[in-house]
């Protein structure tokens, strides 16, 4: 029972850090800018209705998608851990990540580019990008066992609520919050992305040792 409440806990801090709801509210509230109150959250959820299904499917289905292309866990855990690290590292130095920031010049200015907008930035790779999905995969790469792999996505279910009321709450997040925490916070999620990526590859070197010994 411990073991299941703390790999819960990790998991939590995980896809928190990574999906940074906080940080990212100010890019969701860029790219809806001029929509009115119900588009705004149409966007909203199908995005983390998108990113959900997303995640899910990489999460259940990893050990095909590994047999399908000839992947070991060792090895996707370093290369997630790459990943991982690559957008904490630019987060702690209050950079936006390349894996989520939109390109510029894409925001939700009409119905049609509301739709595409949920879909491409923020389903992907905003939310459910290689770093998510990484974090995903090994975190159910990790334990053996349909139950942890229903903790990974029933906690990443919980990640998608939160990122749909802080989208939603926007305009008084940032206006309550600042954006001066808003950057303190995004660094933080940064530090703690770093460590968990050093743990991944950690983890990844053990395994291939194990498979040599």
């Amino acid at each position: 029972m411990k073991e299941m409440i703390l790999f819960a806990s990790t998991v939590v801090m995980g896809f928190f850090a990574i999906m940074n709801p906080i940080g990212n509210t100010p890019i969701y509230l860029g790219l809806v800018t001029g929509l009115d109150e119900k588009a705004k959250r149409r966007v909203a959820r199908k995005a983390v209705v998108l990113a959900f299904f997303i995640v899910a499917v990489f999460t259940i289905g990893g050990g095909i998608i590994f047999k399908l292309f000839g992947i070991t866990l060792p090895a996707f855990q370093i290369a997630g851990g790459i990943l991982v690290f690559l957008v904490g590292y630019q987060l702690l130095h209050g950079r936006e990540s390349a894996m989520h920031h939109p390109p510029a010049g894409e925001s939700g200015e009409s119905e049609g580019a509301a739709e595409d907008v949920a879909i491409t930035p923020l389903a992907l790779p905003i939310l459910a990008g290689p770093g998510t999905i990484s974090t995903a995969m090994n975190f159910a790469g990790a334990h053996s066992g349909y139950l942890y792999n229903g903790v990974v996505v029933a906690v990443f279910a919980l990640m998608c609520a939160v990122t749909y009321v802080c989208f939603i709450s926007g305009e008084k997040l940032v206006a309550r919050m600042g954006r001066g925490v808003i950057k303190v916070v995004t660094r933080l999620m940064g530090l703690i992305l770093t460590v968990i990526s050093v743990q991944m590859v950690i983890a990844g070197v053990v395994n291939i040792v194990k498979m040599h010994m």
